[in-house]
């Protein structure tokens, strides 16, 4: 008998019969069995229990792979298989696994961890990985799936998602949002802060605690900017619309212009003086005539 042979028969012994078979055929079914009923049951538990069903779900699986495992093991003593040389070989081949898997191992941590702490699930508004903003669908053993509110679906390992800050709008229901207002230099300024203030805190939606707030921040080109801030429970976007029109029908009743950017041109004819034309010209970019491109005479002209 030759070495191959003699490790072939340690591990896996000859007279094998066919009540071996049928032995480990009701294992396997035996442990199929036994998957399904253990994940109705964690899942059955956690909705009783009123947690969060993607904790289920996650449960559910580690469970399945678990009693597969021993299914399996259990197979194989059956039919008699010596399952330390196995183990062995499993054990040297594990590490190289686990090196090549070293990402997944990872995000499955981190999946668990996620589970435990819950800083989100599934339903929460929220921002992650500062970029990714949308609507939790799932968590699984490798990603967190967000709903964008484009309608696309964003797969972000859970590595990336637990070592990235995250923002979840769903634990704070208030949230506060800015809006930015221009009026014109000529406008009294407690006049328009009033008239925005009033317009916002009519919007529907908006909340009366923390109460809104007009402020001024910068005098702009061609106007001076409020920044008005109010708290809303709803959808930012239709909260911004909504006080956007509230504030610009309330300052046409004003009579309060929101003004724009624009330019005054003065054209002046030349003059007697084509010197003096010259220098007001200069500044703007005029070159010739004995001027430079900064309106100052050169040498030339003199």
């Amino acid at each position: 008998m030759t070495l191959g042979a003699a490790q072939t028969h340690l591990v896996v012994p000859h007279g094998i019969t066919a009540w071996d078979w049928i032995h480990v055929g009701v294992i396997l079914a035996v442990t199929a069995l036994a998957t399904q009923a253990s994940r109705r049951a964690v899942m059955r538990a956690a909705a009783g229990g009123g947690h969060d069903r993607a904790w289920g779900r996650l449960l559910s699986r580690f469970l399945t792979y678990v009693i597969v495992v021993a299914g399996l093991v259990y197979s194989l003593v059956a039919l008699r298989v010596q399952i330390g040389p196995l183990l062995g070989a499993l054990g040297i081949g594990g590490i190289a696994l686990a090196f090549a898997l070293q990402d997944t191992l990872q995000n499955f941590v981190a999946g668990v961890l996620l589970q435990a702490r819950r800083p989100i699930r599934r339903g929460d508004q929220v921002l992650l990985d500062n970029k990714f903003e949308g609507i939790v669908e799932d968590i699984d053993l490798r990603n967190v799936v967000v709903r964008t509110y484009d309608g696309l679906d964003v797969f972000i390992p859970n590595k990336t998602v637990l070592e990235n800050p995250i923002v979840n709008y769903t634990r704070t229901p208030l949230r506060r949002t800015s809006l930015e207002v221009g009026v014109g230099y000529g406008i009294d300024l407690g006049e328009a802060q009033r008239v925005l203030l009033d317009a916002t805190r009519r919007t529907t939606g908006v909340k009366p605690m923390p109460p809104p707030a007009a402020w001024v921040r910068e005098f702009g080109d061609s106007s001076v900017r409020f920044t008005l801030l109010f708290w809303h429970s709803i959808d930012p976007w239709r909260a911004r619309s909504d006080v956007a029109m509230a504030v610009k029908a309330a300052l046409d009743e004003a009579a309060i212009a929101v003004p724009f950017p624009q330019r005054d041109v003065w054209v002046r004819a030349p003059g007697p003086d084509a010197r003096e034309d010259a220098l007001v010209a200069g500044p703007a970019g005029s070159v010739g005539d004995g001027w430079d491109a900064r309106g100052r005479p050169n040498d030339r002209s003199a």
